[in-house]
């Protein structure tokens, strides 16, 4: 598994989309199964938002993409940083795709994070 994280518009999608063939499935809109079989997986972060809409364990579903689809390549914003938000959902929200993003840098291979386009290994090799 790869994971791919960093700000907002840093550009990983750029990035993956150089370094990778694959099509992007988007957290966004596609559906949980798909999510589990894609080769690569955009809005991570907005994909845990919606399993928390539906009321399911975000943590448990992050475990079981892993196991299910270890050679994923993820990317995922980084959320947890700026000004706590006054709504519960958000702090709940934002928290939980920290928890996620912590199981998915365990179980990847390798982990980048790009800043202005930048990618900095935190784990593995520079693809």
């Amino acid at each position: 598994m790869i994971l791919i994280t960093g700000g907002a518009y840093q550009g990983k999608t750029a990035y993956a989309q150089q370094h990778f063939l694959y099509p992007i499935t988007d957290g966004a809109d596609c559906s949980f199964d798909t999510a589990k079989t894609t080769k690569m997986l955009k809005n991570y972060h907005i994909l845990v938002r919606r399993l928390l809409e539906c009321r399911s364990d975000a943590e448990a579903f992050t475990h079981l993409l892993c196991a299910e689809n270890p050679d994923c390549v993820i990317l995922l914003d980084e959320i947890g940083s700026g000004i706590i938000p006054m709504e519960k959902s958000e702090r709940i929200w934002r928290e939980t795709v920290g928890r996620c993003g912590c199981i998915l840098a365990e179980k990847s291979d390798t982990v980048i994070r790009l800043v202005c386009g930048i990618p900095t290994v935190i784990k593995g090799k520079l693809l």
